[in-house]
């Protein structure tokens, strides 16, 4: 367990510490403006697969990867790494350029769930996870003429959440902070008409175990709650990094209800189904998925 920071430690990061950070972030989101799209999402890829091998959070994406893929041996487990910073540093220079891959680099297979979405005069939920650009989906929704708000976990620093909140304004959809405050927004958002994206495969402490490569992971039940409570439609919805700032996204048909009549027992039913796809996904391409964050207990 981390040791507590005492008081001067915490004016050292507020008053030294973020501001230093936030000079940074901006200056390496003012170089990626400056390029190109395809050389930028390069650049990024470069550096992500250069560096990112050798940083701390390497150590728990090779643990999570050994434990959900038994039967990779070192080589694989190092060229998932790799896969996976590369997508990380692409996906961090892509922030500034999200409008134009919304316009110009995006496949969608089942528009016509997002049409439906659309057009029923109700509420939505779109559910994904931390695959390839995670941030295009709200961006290209848009495009289709779906607002869609994001539930996201500000980071600690606030220049940096402000800087992320105008990248992510490309989208237009509201953002609704994770907590009580944002668990309000969102329940306003949705029962006036709104639609919303949640991201399920981040761990979250007062969730509920559900199983996830074969071992159970705390998980966030609220995409099944308010689905099931308020009846919404629910589409599971894919991101695909085809080659370079490519994509393709894939929407789902809306999810079938569990009707036991307990909703408690429905949303874990529904949660198990979502993990499992989620786990075909990233099966099918694990260099996409987002594996240093502490999605198991080590």
């Amino acid at each position: 367990m981390a040791k507590p920071r005492s008081p001067l430690q915490k004016w050292l990061t507020r008053r030294i510490g973020y501001p230093v950070e936030g000079m940074l972030v901006h200056g390496i989101c003012r170089l990626f403006r400056a390029l190109p799209l395809d050389r930028a999402s390069a650049l990024g890829g470069w550096i992500g697969r250069t560096v990112g091998p050798w940083l701390p959070n390497s150590g728990r994406a090779r643990r999570n990867l050994t434990r959900a893929f038994p039967e990779k041996g070192r080589a694989e487990i190092e060229a998932i790494v790799r896969g996976m910073w590369d997508n990380l540093g692409r996906t961090i220079a892509e922030y500034p350029h999200l409008e134009q891959i919304g316009r110009e680099r995006v496949e969608v297979v089942g528009a016509e769930h997002v049409d439906r979405l659309r057009e029923d005069g109700k509420a939505g939920i779109i559910v994904t996870g931390h695959l390839a650009n995670w941030e295009v989906q709200p961006v290209a929704a848009r495009l289709h003429g779906l607002e869609v708000g994001a539930v996201y976990r500000a980071p600690n620093n606030p220049i940096v959440a402000e800087l992320l909140l105008k990248l992510r304004g490309v989208a237009s959809g509201p953002q609704i902070p994770k907590g009580p405050d944002g668990a309000r927004m969102l329940l306003r958002h949705l029962t006036r008409g709104g639609h919303v994206g949640m991201l399920i495969d981040q761990k979250m402490n007062d969730g509920i175990p559900v199983p996830f490569f074969g071992r159970d992971a705390m998980t966030a039940p609220a995409a099944a709650v308010l689905g099931i409570k308020l009846n919404l439609p629910l589409c599971p919805t894919r991101t695909e990094r085809l080659e370079g700032a490519n994509f393709r996204l894939t929407v789902l048909p809306p999810e079938e209800y569990p009707t036991s009549g307990d909703r408690n027992a429905d949303a874990r039913i529904l949660m198990e189904r979502l993990n499992r796809l989620l786990e075909d996904w990233i099966r099918d391409k694990p260099a996409q998925w987002l594996w240093i964050h502490r999605r198991w207990p080590d």
